[in-house]
This record gives C-alpha cells, sequence and structure tokens, in this order.
C-alpha cells in the first residue's frame, strides 16, 4: 500500500466538500483520478509534495455523468475520460473531444482520469485541452460561498497554473450547442502510438458553405505553453473559399502564430515545420 503521507478526506455530497475546502489550508488538494496527484505524492513532485490534506471527491454523485439539452451539453467534473469515450452524446455531438480523451494514457488511465483533472493539471499536453477550446468551452466553478462560469481559456493561466481557488471546485463544464453544422478532426503528436505524452495537438473545427469557411476554430497543445486558441489565425480565414493555397498559407501562418506564443527555441527548426505540415494535412483532410 502507499503511505501518501496526509489526511484523506471523503465527502458523501457537493456541500460537504466545498466546506472540506473552505475549512483547509492551502497544501489541500482535491483528489479526482489520482492519476496526477497520486503519482506526484510517491514521486516527490514539488506542486504536490506538500499536500497534507486530499479531499477524495469520488463519491459524489452530483458531478459526474453527462446531460445534453435543446442548449447546451454538461458533463460532471468528475466524469471519467473513459466514460466520455463510450458516451453516445460525446460521440454524435463532439466528436473531436472523444478522440482527445481515447488518446489520454492507457485504457487503465482513463477509466480513473476525469475531464476536470486533464484541464485544472493544466500540464501543457493535456489531450482534451485544444478539442475543449474550439467547442468555446466554459466551465462552473463552486466554493462554500459562490459559484461562477467562465470560459475554459479563461481559467488557463500558465503551465500547471489556472484560477482555480484554493476554496473552489470546478463541478462541471458547460458546451453549447451550435447552430451551425459544424465539423472538424484532432491530431496527436507523440513518439509512439499509445500511451504517449504529446509533443503536438491540433484541433480544428469549421463550418463550412460550398467550399466557403463560415467559421473556423482553431486550437493547439503541447507546442505551445499551454492549450491555445488562434483568434487571429481565424479571422484571417474565415470568409475565403477553402483551396489548397488557402490551407498551405493558413498551415504557415500557424507556425508563425506559434512561434510568436513560444519564442525562437532550440526545437524549433523542428518543431515548426511538423505543426505547419500536420496543420496542412489536417485542413486538407477536412476540405475531402
Amino acid at each position: 500500500m502507499i503511505d501518501l503521507k496526509c489526511e484523506v478526506l471523503t465527502p458523501n455530497s457537493l456541500a460537504e466538500a466545498l466546506q472540506y475546502l473552505a475549512n483547509n489550508n492551502e497544501y489541500t488538494k482535491i483528489l479526482a483520478g489520482g492519476t496526477d496527484v497520486i503519482v506526484g505524492k510517491t514521486q516527490g513532485s514539488k506542486r504536490f509534495i506538500d499536500s497534507n490534506v486530499l479531499v477524495d471527491i469520488n463519491r459524489i454523485s452530483e458531478i459526474r455523468g453527462i446531460e445534453e439539452n435543446d442548449c447546451s451539453i454538461s458533463i460532471g467534473a468528475a466524469t471519467t475520460l473513459g466514460e466520455i469515450c463510450n458516451n453516445k452524446i460525446v460521440g454524435e455531438k463532439l466528436p473531436l473531444l472523444k478522440k482527445a480523451a481515447s488518446m489520454v494514457g492507457s485504457q487503465q488511465i482513463r477509466n480513473r482520469a476525469t475531464i476536470a483533472g486533464n484541464f485544472v493539471n493544466n500540464a501543457p499536453c493535456a489531450d482534451t485541452v485544444p478539442a475543449l477550446l474550439v467547442y468555446d468551452t466554459s466551465i462552473e466553478i463552486k466554493s462554500h460561498n459562490s459559484e461562477r462560469i467562465i470560459s475554459l481559456q479563461e481559467f488557463l493561466k500558465g503551465p500547471y497554473q489556472t484560477q482555480l481557488q484554493k476554496e473552489e471546485l470546478v463541478t462541471r463544464i458547460i458546451i453549447s450547442q451550435k447552430e451551425q453544422n459544424y465539423f472538424g478532426e484532432f491530431y496527436k503528436l507523440g513518439r509512439r502510438r499509445a500511451v504517449a505524452i504529446s509533443r503536438l495537438t491540433l484541433a480544428v473545427l469549421i463550418a463550412l458553405k460550398e467550399k466557403q469557411i463560415l467559421d473556423i476554430k482553431i486550437a493547439s497543445g503541447a507546442v505551445t505553453p499551454i492549450g491555445t486558441r488562434f483568434p487571429k489565425l481565424e479571422e484571417f480565414a474565415k470568409g475565403k473559399i477553402m483551396t489548397d493555397v488557402l490551407c498551405k498559407n493558413i498551415a504557415k501562418k500557424m507556425g508563425e502564430e506559434v512561434l510568436g506564443v513560444t519564442g525562437l527555441r532550440w526545437s524549433s527548426a523542428y518543431k515548426l515545420p511538423v505543426v505547419q505540415q500536420m496543420f496542412y494535412q489536417l485542413l486538407k483532410g477536412i476540405e475531402r
């Protein structure tokens, strides 16, 4: 048995969990799937080593499950990536999220890891983040005396940093239903076919009418410090006719945008051509 060297609290309701968070200190951590927290503590990670209290939210049914109404799709924060992969609503309405979730770790990891844990941890290589960003995801955050809903992009501050306060808990993610018919693709590049840490992730969501781009949403991960949308590039592409020349121009500009975010590094000579080529192939695949 692993000795976590900390106290583990097991609330049975959301209200109880929020009270625990309100009563504890800055070294309190939320335990959901545990695929980052437990590994981090056992390996002595600086982000987790001082944690002396874990609030285990696995028993809270209020923050699990996937629901759909006319306006939005709601996913409980403690819903596992495995549940997302197998859910009919996600498969039909959010195929990029299903694909991204299916590429996280192994089946055993997906059966434990939660959707909120993937972006609250906010590792640069978090696979679901680019897909969630192109779906314009919002997140609901609660504390014992407040509640707020903000966009995921606003929530993410920097590598392993978010806007979540010590007394707060992400309770669900909200994705609005689209009026237009969007389709798109998600791509992940790793050093091996499975159980790989991402070196590059790309997500594109697009609405076309007779090859004219009515709307486009573009996001990347791993190659940028955090999951990132590219609004300038999206505006450049909107209204234009989808041609091979345009796809090449967008891909070229994508590389320039990434360089603008990351700055020139020793790896840029390798990464930028890969970003441009992968993004070009992604667009051509959508065009077909």
